[in-house]
């Protein structure tokens, strides 16, 4: 009887960072790469990639639950990340095609738990919960300066009509955002198995061969794939 041929399994890549520092660009070129050497993969984003975790991350960006306070904002986070893992990340998984997201678990944790104050127990039980086993194979930070980031945070804002209703979060001040990027880079730093930290003062096209870099090194079997 013949062998079955060995199918390498799926992966999944969260990006991570502060506002404005490209990660939505760079999950897109990735996938354009990824499609090149015949792999399947999908884009999703957190909080969302689902019908339920979408209406959650309107009521949250739109600022309507921060009057509760982040520890009750972390619990929806969770929420919406549960539905998101069962309904898109898993299925996805579990039928060989990798999954590509803009942000995951990493951002609660920076966020609402380092930045908003919410204990790391709460945070911890929560992303047991919403995870259920599905860990990222490999989590990309891309870091930038907040000042810089904010430029391009205006610009896009007023690119998109939005200068006036932009998302809360982008909406803090400089300090906060200085910590928000220090959080990352600690994240990063306690968990090396699989965080990398790329410098997003870069072009898109350096930043993007970066990237690919990283990907082809942490996943050799992507060598096997055919580039177009």
């Amino acid at each position: 009887m013949l062998e079955a041929p060995h199918r390498h399994p799926a992966r999944f890549i969260t990006f991570e960072g502060g506002e404005g520092v490209g990660k939505s660009t760079q999950v897109r070129r990735l996938l354009v790469n990824l499609d090149r050497h015949s792999i399947s993969a999908v884009r999703t984003r957190e909080p969302g990639g689902t019908p339920k975790a979408e209406a959650i991350r309107s009521f949250i960006l739109q600022g309507r639950s921060e009057a509760w306070g982040a520890g009750a904002e972390a619990v929806l986070f969770a929420a919406a990340r549960l539905d998101h893992v069962n309904q898109l990340i898993a299925p996805n998984l579990a039928k060989g095609t990798w999954v590509i997201s803009d942000r995951f678990c990493d951002s609660t944790r920076a966020y609402q738990g380092l930045t908003g104050g919410v204990d790391d127990t709460l945070i911890d039980a929560l992303e047991v919960l919403a995870l259920d086993g599905h860990t990222p194979d490999l989590t990309i930070v891309l870091d930038m300066d907040p000042e810089i980031a904010f430029q391009r945070v205006a610009q896009r804002a007023v690119e998109d009509g939005l200068a006036l209703t932009g998302d809360r979060f982008e909406k803090e001040e400089l300090d906060w955002h200085k910590r928000l990027r220090q959080n990352f880079i600690d994240i990063a730093r306690n968990n090396r198995d699989r965080c990398y930290v790329i410098s997003a003062n870069q072009s898109e096209d350096a930043i993007e061969q970066a990237i690919w870099e990283l990907v082809t090194d942490r996943f050799p079997e992507l060598s096997d794939g055919p580039a177009a």
